[in-house]
């Protein structure tokens, strides 16, 4: 028999995966089956389970790819020259999020993964892990608007990391949920934050 190409192999794996997304964005984790999937992909019962399993496998793929997926984009923002100023950072971050918070987004997904988390203990080291490393990249962010004057020298970049990162999932959270703030609404209430502590001078 001819060899299957590998990317024959990762067309089919995609397939699967799409298919898994839709239904898990119609249905939800658990009222999505395995027969499921593998009607929506259109594939035998062999092609799905030969790559995926269990449906906690198709699970753990796709949170890969919904919450793994921001981690290129902070690193970016992490490694701009110049660095990048606060809001500035931020609002690149928000971008990224519009990008993904439609209905063919990755975004509400990342809800119903956050969910399973606390159910899946697999699940949930892989999303401590990957928001530890989110973090890690908003704290180098920090650490550069330290050198530049923005954030004070006494304060704790990890700390501020974490608050910086923390009005990411607070934007899209609302968004998706409510439909609002708009980005600039938003970045526009970040920056009020910023300036009530440096008042201006007398």
């Amino acid at each position: 028999m001819p060899r299957v190409s590998d990317e024959h192999l990762a067309a089919r794996r995609q397939q699967i995966l799409d298919a898994a997304r839709r239904c898990f964005l119609r249905d939800g984790f658990h009222n999505t089956s395995m027969q499921d999937v593998i009607a929506e992909a259109g594939l035998s019962v062999g092609a799905v389970y030969r790559y995926f399993p269990s449906k906690n496998d198709l699970i753990t793929s796709i949170a890969q790819a919904t919450i793994g997926g921001a981690e290129e984009i902070f690193a970016e923002l992490a490694r701009h020259e110049p660095p990048l100023p606060l809001v500035e950072a931020l609002g690149r971050a928000l971008d990224f999020v519009d990008s993904q918070a439609g209905e063919d987004g990755v975004l509400p997904l990342a809800i119903q993964v956050w969910s399973e988390s606390l159910r899946d203990p697999a699940l949930a080291e892989f999303v401590a892990a990957t928001y530890r490393r989110l973090r890690r990249h908003f704290a180098s962010i920090v650490r550069q608007a330290q050198q530049a004057g923005e954030v004070p020298a006494d304060a704790d970049p990890e700390a501020v990391g974490a608050a910086l990162f923390g009005l990411v999932p607070g934007y899209f959270l609302q968004r998706i949920l409510t439909g609002t703030p708009d980005r600039e609404t938003y970045l526009g209430g970040v920056r009020a934050l910023l300036a009530s502590h440096h008042p201006a001078p007398r």
